[in-house]
């Protein structure tokens, strides 16, 4: 398996790959999986990160992605961002390609000197790579209901300051 930066040729790879990898998990939803179109309106609104879009590769096959977008926490718009959707196609779950696309991009947002990183997920999956509950932090959601799943890692340059509301990007409040 190999990890790279995606480019603009992985499109319909990565929204085949969230489709696929969403449906499984909501067979009921009609239409286009809102992960995949996720990815597809932050990409166009120039809020998809490209040194934190990542794909995971099995013989030369775009098997799974993950991005993250700029966020706001409390005043400050630099110190975290969100991240996800993080999607791997069903014939490849559970093979590592998820935990590897988590650790590549918790190396590359430490290395590019963010703070922190927020996510909405289940915490099962994400407390095995440091993820804690946000509110421990002093951090709340956009939704007050998300908060059992409502999850930050502090990287390097944390600042504990750094608290508040946070505020994704403008693509996940037109899902």
């Amino acid at each position: 398996m190999q990890i790279r930066q995606s480019t603009a040729d992985d499109a319909p790879a990565i929204h085949a790959v969230h489709t696929a990898a969403f449906r499984v998990h909501n067979p009921n939803v009609t239409g286009e999986m809102p992960e995949a179109k996720l990815v597809t309106e932050l990409t166009a609104d120039g809020d998809l990160l490209p040194a934190l879009s990542l794909v995971a590769l099995q013989d030369g096959e775009v098997i799974g992605h993950a991005c993250a977008s700029p966020g706001r926490l409390g005043d400050d718009p630099n110190s975290a961002i969100g991240f996800g959707p993080l999607g791997v196609h069903p014939d490849h779950q559970r093979s590592g390609a998820g935990s590897a696309l988590v650790h590549a991009t918790i190396g590359a947002a430490n290395a590019l000197g963010y703070g922190l990183i927020i996510l909405l997920g289940d915490p099962g999956y994400y407390s095995r790579f440091g993820f804690a509950l946000a509110d421990t932090l002093g951090i709340t959601p956009p939704v007050p209901e998300w908060a059992p799943h409502f999850q930050a890692l502090r990287l390097a340059a944390y600042d504990p300051a750094n608290r508040g509301a946070f505020r994704y990007a403008a693509a996940f409040d037109r899902l």
